[in-house]
């Protein structure tokens, strides 16, 4: 008899806390959110201590984060040298690489119910300190911010999964986009290309309000690059990798 796929995903979930490093990059992800609060309570101007204001700056640390720790659930099998027994308990590898990309999500919106949640808090601590406390936020802004942290969690599991080494696929993660940006400014024909290759540059309108069909249609055509491309070929990997 299969393991359930939503018992599955719990087990993954609890797998991304099980390790030290994943569980100091959830510390890390927790306190990176109260660390950007705390800088625009004590630096910024008071116009901008508003609940937008916490909520989109909040956002950052996890977005940098979160794919770390989708490439770690990825290679976790490799690098810990566990896949003969999860493959041995779950024969369906499909139903693992499900399962993982599940957790991720699920973390990911759990992350962003976070950051909500220290937005208000920090706004009510700001309003207290003379800042402006406007509670007013485009509702776009709340689903696209989930979105993009959705979407850079996956990339980094895509990574993850095509190259199934933890240093590799994290370095390849941060690398590529930077070389990619560099060869964008130097070569002109790649910036007509960048505005649908470049997720860096696609995924920039979901910071602001309402995104337009042209601009989600180029947010598409970048992650099937980025995200679904090396997603589907390290599926297959992992699908023929043998097992020692």
């Amino acid at each position: 008899m299969s393991v359930p796929l939503p018992r599955l995903t719990l087990v993954e979930l609890r797998k991304l806390a099980d390790t030290r490093a994943g569980l100091w990059l959830l510390v890390l992800i927790g306190l990176g959110v109260v660390a950007t609060a705390a800088i625009l309570l004590g630096w910024a101007p008071d116009e901008e201590l508003t609940f937008a204001g916490f909520f989109a700056f909040g956002l950052v640390p996890s977005a940098v984060l979160l794919p770390v720790l989708g490439i770690l659930s990825m290679t976790g099998e490799w690098s810990q040298r566990t896949a003969l027994t999860t493959f041995a308990l779950v024969p369906s590898r499909l139903r693992v690489i499900a399962a993982k990309l599940a957790a991720g999500v699920l973390i990911a919106l759990a992350t962003t119910a976070v950051t909500l949640l220290f937005s208000a808090a920090a706004n009510l601590l700001g309003t207290a300190l003379g800042g402006d406390g406007a509670w007013r936020v485009d509702g776009s802004l709340i689903w696209q911010g989930a979105l993009t942290e959705v979407l850079f969690l996956l990339m980094g599991m895509a990574f993850g999964a095509l190259l199934l080494n933890s240093p590799l696929a994290i370095v390849a993660f941060f690398a590529l986009p930077t070389i990619w940006g560099i060869l964008r400014e130097t070569i002109k024909a790649l910036q007509r290309v960048s505005g649908w290759l470049d997720l860096g540059v696609t995924s920039g309108p979901l910071s602001e309000p309402s995104m337009t069909s042209g601009e989600y249609a180029r947010l598409a055509v970048s992650c099937l690059v980025w995200v679904a491309l090396p997603l589907v070929l390290g599926s297959w990997r992992i699908l023929r990798r043998e097992v020692a």
